[in-house]
């Protein structure tokens, strides 16, 4: 960073972040609790969920959680609602984000409770691409893996395919590829990309059957948007909603002539190859005209490393990056 552009005054990386995403509120119980879960008693500490004491022994039934990611302050939201579980106290809940009282009795197998839990693995199921074969999640999937464990032969409220309503795949970025079609609006992704990585890159907008991934810069394209490529709303989606650029197809059962593209219809993709580690609005920008030598407006370096500015370029080396708003790169 040069001496001059140190001292520039730039806004907290929180400022722009849309609410609601980074302002959950704390879950869990006051203090140690001792839970009985399927008849076995389980000792908690402070700040644990139903779902700690479920996950502690070995229940009746599989409550998947889908919503939960159970990490670095990601979820719950109790959004799925595939963890649901009866007490005796207080009836049907969800695991995931209902405190550990002390003296609580759990059942996962009970009637209403594994009713709840299978309705709403179908509504989730009736949201989502179900095309396997050709996703690069396929085998590593949670929601596959919750279908399996419920015995899911047939969603009860029918699958996406049944609508013919498919967002395009956004395949724009060179790192991660977004197929709306598979979210399942877990809101995982924003968490991390908000309260963990604090970028502040992704939201979930729209109401009711629009509510889709988008991003709080209103870019239509994840290339077009702030995205910086760290992958961490990669890493922590459930299923092939997020997914590197690098295994996209890597777990896709090799049928001849039959791809996720394809098999979707329409995807939007890079004009061109472009290199370095960010999307184009964190690149560095030209402080000056550049003379063909120099780093251009993409950001791309001169054939010694350097920027426009003479500044060492962000890909990989200390530099003077800066912000496409004007602020400094940290």
């Amino acid at each position: 960073m040069r001496s001059d552009e140190r001292d520039v005054d730039v806004p907290p990386l929180t400022e722009g972040i849309a609410p609601g995403t980074a302002t959950d509120p704390a879950v869990g119980s006051d203090g140690p609790a001792t839970v009985t879960v399927d008849g076995t008693a389980v000792s908690l500490e402070s700040g644990a969920t139903l779902l700690d004491a479920v996950e502690a022994v070995e229940t009746d039934e599989h409550v998947a959680a889908l919503c939960h990611y159970g990490r670095e302050g990601i979820g719950p939201r109790s959004e799925c609602r595939t963890c649901m579980v009866a007490t005796d106290e207080h009836g049907v809940v969800p695991a995931c984000s209902f405190p550990a009282e002390d003296g609580l009795t759990v059942r996962t197998g009970a009637t209403d409770a594994a009713e709840a839990r299978d309705v709403n693995l179908d509504l989730v199921l009736s949201d989502h691409n179900l095309r396997c074969t050709t996703c690069g999640k396929n085998g590593r999937c949670e929601l596959q893996d919750a279908a399996i464990e419920a015995g899911v032969e047939e969603p009860r409220y029918g699958v996406f395919d049944d609508r013919d309503e498919y967002e395009p795949l956004d395949d724009t970025s060179p790192f991660i590829a977004i197929d709306r079609n598979k979210c399942i609006l877990c809101n995982r992704c924003v968490e991390a990309c908000n309260d963990v990585q604090v970028e502040g890159v992704l939201r979930m907008e729209g109401s009711g059957s629009d509510t889709r991934i988008g991003f709080q810069s209103d870019a239509e394209t994840m290339a077009d948007s702030t995205c910086v490529s760290c992958g961490h709303c990669a890493t922590v989606c459930p299923t092939g909603a997020l997914v590197e650029d690098g295994i996209v197809d890597a777990t896709t059962i090799p049928l001849p002539g039959f791809t996720q593209a394809n098999s979707v219809g329409e995807t939007s993709e890079r004009a061109g190859e472009r290199s370095g580690p960010m999307t184009p609005k964190k690149r560095a920008e030209p402080t000056s005209g550049g003379d063909g030598k120099a780093g251009d407006a993409a950001g791309n370096a001169s054939e010694d490393g350097s920027d426009a500015d003479g500044a060492p370029d962000v890909n990989g080396t200390p530099g003077a990056g800066v912000w496409d708003d004007g602020g400094d790169w940290p």
